[in-house]
C-alpha cells in the first residue's frame, strides 16, 4: 500500500473534524455530565465522537495505531502511523455551555508529529497544519488564511494565557516548583483561558505564549504541528523539544521569547 502524503492525512482529518463537529455540537448545552476516577468531566459527546473518529479512521487506515483520551490505546511512539485524538479538549468548558472546546486530530509518522488539527467547533473555526505546508486558519464560510505567530520578543511585552494553576507555585492546594507566579508578574498581560482555544490563537498572533502544567499525548500532539508551522516554538516545562511524550507544555511566539520564558518559569523565587 502506498504512504499516504501528509496533504492525504491532512484533507482526511479536516473531514474528521468536520463530522466530529457535527456530532458534538447539537449535544453542547444539551447532555448530562458524569466524572472519571481522577474527577475529570465526560459527556456522551465526548464518548461518541471519539468511537466516531475511530471508526472512520480504521475503515480508511486499517493498519494505522490510534491512541485517544477516552478508549486509551497503544502509546507506541515509534509506530509507522499513529492518530492521537481527543475528541473534545475542554470538556470543562463544553459542560457548562462556554464555546473554548474542541476537537483535536494529531498524526504521527514514525514518531514525528506530521499533521494536526484543532476544530474549535463552537467558534465555527479550524487550524490546521501540514509539516512544510504552513498553518491554516478556517473560518466557517470563508478562504483558508495562512497565519503566523507574533514577533513579541520579550516577556514583559508578551500577552500570556493558561488554562489553570494546577501543578504550579500559584495552586495553594498542592504548590509546585513551576514559576507561574515569576511570569504572571513579569507578562504584559496573563489571562486564564481554555485548553486548545489557547494554542490556536498563539498560531494567530493573538497571543503570546501558552502554558499548561498538566498534559497528556492527545492533548500535545495536533498543537505540535500547528504552532512550529506558524512559526512559534513547543517544549516540556523543562526544555525538551521531543514534547508529545511529555507531562506538561509551554508554547511561545518565536525562540527568543521561548528562552526568556523558561528562564522565569525555572528562576529563583522572587
Amino acid at each position: 500500500m502506498t504512504e499516504p502524503s501528509p496533504s492525504e492525512i491532512l484533507d482526511f482529518a479536516l473531514g474528521l473534524s468536520a463530522e466530529a463537529g457535527r456530532f458534538i455540537l447539537p449535544r453542547w448545552k444539551n447532555v448530562a455530565v458524569d466524572h472519571k476516577a481522577d474527577g475529570s468531566e465526560v459527556t456522551e459527546a465526548d464518548l461518541g465522537a471519539e468511537e466516531l473518529l475511530r471508526h472512520r479512521i480504521a475503515e480508511r487506515y486499517p493498519g494505522h495505531a490510534i491512541l485517544g483520551e477516552e478508549f486509551g490505546g497503544e502509546r507506541n511512539r515509534d509506530a509507522e502511523h499513529l492518530w492521537l485524538i481527543d475528541p473534545i479538549d475542554g470538556t470543562a468548558s463544553f459542560a457548562i455551555g462556554l464555546p473554548l472546546f474542541g476537537t483535536l486530530i494529531g498524526y504521527l509518522r514514525r514518531g514525528e508529529p506530521t499533521v494536526g488539527l484543532i476544530g474549535a467547533h463552537a467558534l465555527g473555526e479550524t487550524l490546521a497544519a501540514a509539516a512544510g505546508q504552513g498553518c491554516w486558519h478556517r473560518q466557517d464560510g470563508a478562504n483558508p488564511q495562512l497565519v503566523r505567530t507574533s514577533n513579541v520578543s520579550d516577556p514583559a511585552d508578551a500577552f500570556v494565557v493558561s488554562t489553570g494553576l494546577d501543578h504550579t507555585d500559584l495552586d495553594p492546594r498542592d504548590p509546585q516548583p513551576v514559576g507561574l507566579s515569576r511570569l504572571y508578574r513579569k507578562a504584559r498581560r496573563f489571562r486564564w483561558s481554555g485548553d486548545c482555544i489557547n494554542y490556536a490563537l498563539l498560531c494567530q498572533g493573538r497571543i503570546d505564549v501558552a502554558i499548561d502544567p498538566r498534559m497528556n499525548p492527545w492533548d500535545i500532539a495536533a498543537l505540535v504541528p500547528c504552532v512550529r508551522e506558524a512559526g512559534g516554538v513547543l517544549t516540556s516545562l523543562d526544555g525538551s523539544d521531543d514534547v508529545v511524550w511529555q507531562p506538561h507544555l509551554v508554547a511561545s511566539a518565536n525562540s527568543s521569547l521561548h528562552a526568556k520564558v523558561l528562564q522565569l518559569v525555572h528562576g529563583p523565587s522572587a
